[in-house]
């Protein structure tokens, strides 16, 4: 008798579908208690609606936390394809003469029996050679479809209306698992004239919904062993034990141990239908998370400043001033004298002017903030711009002002 299941000799339900079913009965509680309470506040229930806004005014909307939501089984993940091809059909704006363009046709031509006489260098416009990759999900079974996404590696001037002729995707093994071909759909649109041209959105890469056949499917170790891993997303120890403990607490102890702040052992059924009912009922077990890690995001090529709500300030003095240095160069002509030697010349010269403008920045004193409205309203107090912001938060966090991480992309 598995582990799973219950001691006694009774035949009982596994541990996993009695907590699957108590699961269900408590979401489908959940839902009649909600259809109670839309009854209650409905106009046609006198002497209902002011205990049904008391009640909704006491209970703050929080949002559902699945189990899937913060982990996911280890080894069921995604492979990543590519390939090299050739887009044809284009109207005037390919490669033109690049000199692998040319080969790869002239291969492709010889392929299909073609062969073209010595010393004939094919330079069509209408082609361009592509890179094409792709992502296989797990569990792909040949004959299924995926889509990919086309990208041109030459001097092509755009691929609208392009065809992408039969390339093989293979993976990091060097093995072909898909076969993509079809008609780009390009998301952008451009038109030249008289040297001038208008270019809207991006013209050098497209994708083709559905347009890779899967050949070969990858095997996943879900079935295999007496355990499964959960991958939680994040690391966080807490997320992990309390992972491992609402598992328990559905499913028996012992179930499920936390190996770490990454992986959760799960022991489950050997039988694969039971397997995949098995790890369908854990992924909808209620999870209650525990609070995240303060965090600031940093972005200093957009000076975007992101925040979680586990941030908070200490106390601090700031006084931050913008120093600017404009350079302006102005050319000069000199010219020889009347006394000058023969063969003077007039000569341009370029006078540089250099001019640093510092503006002084005022002290201004950061009160300490528990809450994030606190600590927007503290950092909109600096009145400091995007790209200040980043300079400073950076600076309060040496200064031990700023309890939380920071993380620049």
């Amino acid at each position: 008798m598995n582990r799973w299941l219950h001691d006694d000799t009774r035949p009982r339900a596994p541990r996993w579908q009695a907590g699957a079913a108590a699961l269900a009965l408590a979401l489908t509680a959940g839902g009649l208690a909600d259809t109670a309470l839309a009854q209650a506040s409905s106009p046609r229930a006198p002497g209902a609606a002011n205990g049904a806004q008391a009640l909704t005014a006491s209970v703050a909307p929080t949002p559902a936390q699945r189990i899937k939501d913060v982990a996911a089984v280890q080894g069921v993940r995604a492979n990543q394809l590519s390939g090299y091809g050739l887009v044809v059909g284009l109207d005037g704006t390919g490669d033109g003469n690049n000199a692998y363009t040319s080969q790869s046709l002239a291969n492709f031509m010889r392929e299909m029996g073609l062969a073209l006489p010595p010393g004939v260098n094919v330079q069509p416009k209408n082609v361009a050679a592509v890179l094409v990759t792709a992502e296989l999900p797990p569990f792909a079974r040949p004959g299924q479809t995926i889509d990919v996404t086309v990208s041109s590696v030459g001097s092509a001037k755009s691929l609208r209306g392009g065809t992408l002729i039969q390339t093989p995707l293979r993976g990091a093994d060097g093995q072909i698992y898909a076969l993509a071909q079809g008609n780009l759909v390009v998301a952008g649109a451009g038109a030249s004239a008289g040297g001038s041209s208008v270019t809207v959105n991006h013209l050098n890469a497209g994708r083709i919904p559905n347009g890779a056949l899967v050949e070969r499917s990858v095997p996943t170790p879900l079935l295999l062993g007496e355990a499964v891993e959960l991958t939680v997303r994040s690391q966080d120890f807490q997320t992990a034990t309390r992972v491992a403990q609402t598992i328990n607490q559905a499913l028996g102890d012992g179930t499920a141990q936390a190996l770490d702040g990454r992986v959760v052992r799960v022991r489950a059924p050997t039988d694969p239908n039971e397997r995949v009912a098995f790890l369908a009922s854990i992924e909808e077990l209620p999870l209650e998370l525990p609070a995240p890690a303060a965090k600031v995001i940093l972005n200093a090529r957009t000076g975007s400043i992101v925040l979680n709500q586990a941030v908070r300030l200490g106390p601090a003095a700031i006084a931050h001033g913008n120093l600017s240095i404009s350079i302006t160069a102005t050319p000069q002509v000199s010219q020889p004298g009347p006394l000058a030697p023969p063969g003077a010349q007039t000569v341009v010269t370029e006078k540089a002017d250099i001019q640093v403008q510092q503006e002084g920045g005022r002290l201004i004193e950061v009160e300490s903030s528990a809450l994030l409205a606190d600590v927007v309203r503290a950092l909109n107090k600096l009145g400091a711009t995007p790209q200040d912001l980043l300079a400073i938060l950076q600076a309060m966090k040496a200064a031990g002002a700023l309890k939380a991480e920071i993380e620049v992309l």
